[in-house]
């Protein structure tokens, strides 16, 4: 096994079943220190029980790994500290944070109750806000770190009955990409993870074969890639089934038309060439929207 994470620590969270438990079992086999957490919770996020991390935990030692289990949930920041602080106590240090933990409350929007939109986004957005906070500055202070979020398809593309659930996976992008700048020079990279998985959160959806095709064992590379020293930053990887992708937000060059009364008139008629793929990019940091536009009107008008 290349890919060695000797002498590094992890945390995974939602790491007491199904892809995290995975992740966590890869990178002790790979010999990584692993802060198990895990609420223990059902897959609506209810109930809780610290005996989910411990089992992993008792796996990962069993196969000659170190690890501690920790139960805190990720939507309670001060308990998120002390699990931070749980692990630099064991290990002295922090190198790689897995965000995995996740619910769902799913429904069409229309019949979604908001106490389910915001618990979702609470869990997946803030939980994931939490735990970065919390292993920041040890990662700044040591000069290294490697945070992978878990994205989703739906937070990409949508699904229906996911509102809550996409709103909150597509907002984990948005803080890798200000995480990955902001953590450069650092040596801390962010990274993003949008598996296709069969987990208990997809049981009794898909057909026996597809549940074959789509064990969360084929995820697991794509994290560890994520989460090594070599890996890149700013990056959403796709994975499930063996297969795997990338995934970029980008912008397309776009018109210019100026301001004026005709211009809504003119974007409408025009719509296809704003929206045209040919020559689109995936811009460094949001400021290139707003050069590329001025670079346009200061062209127009003959500067």
């Amino acid at each position: 096994m290349a890919m060695d994470f000797q002498g590094r620590v992890a945390i995974v969270t939602g790491a007491g079943g199904g892809l995290g438990r995975l992740h966590a079992l890869a990178l002790a086999r790979r010999g990584a220190k692993v802060l198990v957490n895990d609420l223990g919770g059902s897959v609506d996020g209810s109930g809780g029980s610290a005996t989910a991390a411990q089992k992993v935990v008792d796996e990962i030692r069993a196969a000659g790994g170190e690890a501690i289990a920790n139960a805190a949930s990720v939507t309670d920041f001060d308990a998120v500290q002390a699990m931070v602080k749980q692990a630099i106590a064991a290990w002295g240090r922090v190198d790689i944070l897995v965000n995995n933990a996740g619910i769902l409350r799913d429904k069409s929007f229309a019949k979604m109750d908001m106490a389910d939109f915001r618990l979702v986004v609470d869990v997946h957005l803030m939980g994931a806000a939490h735990c970065c906070k919390a292993v920041w500055p040890y990662m700044q202070e040591q000069n290294y770190g490697r945070i992978v979020m878990t994205t989703s398809s739906t937070g990409l593309y949508g699904n229906f009955g996911q509102a809550n659930y996409g709103a909150a996976k597509l907002a984990q992008v948005g803080l890798m990409q200000t995480l990955a700048i902001e953590g450069a020079k650092s040596n801390i990279r962010v990274n993003a993870l949008a598996p296709t998985a069969a987990t208990r959160m997809t049981a009794g959806l898909l057909p026996e074969p597809v549940l074959e095709a789509l064990k969360p064992e084929a995820v697991v590379p794509a994290m560890l890639v994520l989460a090594h020293e070599t890996a890149p930053t700013r990056t959403i990887l796709c994975a499930g089934a063996g297969g795997f992708e990338a995934a970029h937000i980008t912008m397309t060059e776009g018109v210019y038309l100026g301001m004026g009364d005709q211009v809504p008139d003119e974007l409408a008629t025009r719509l296809a060439e704003v929206t045209a793929s040919e020559g689109q990019q995936v811009p460094g940091s949001g400021a290139v929207q707003g050069q590329v536009e001025v670079g346009k009107a200061m062209k127009a008008h003959g500067h």
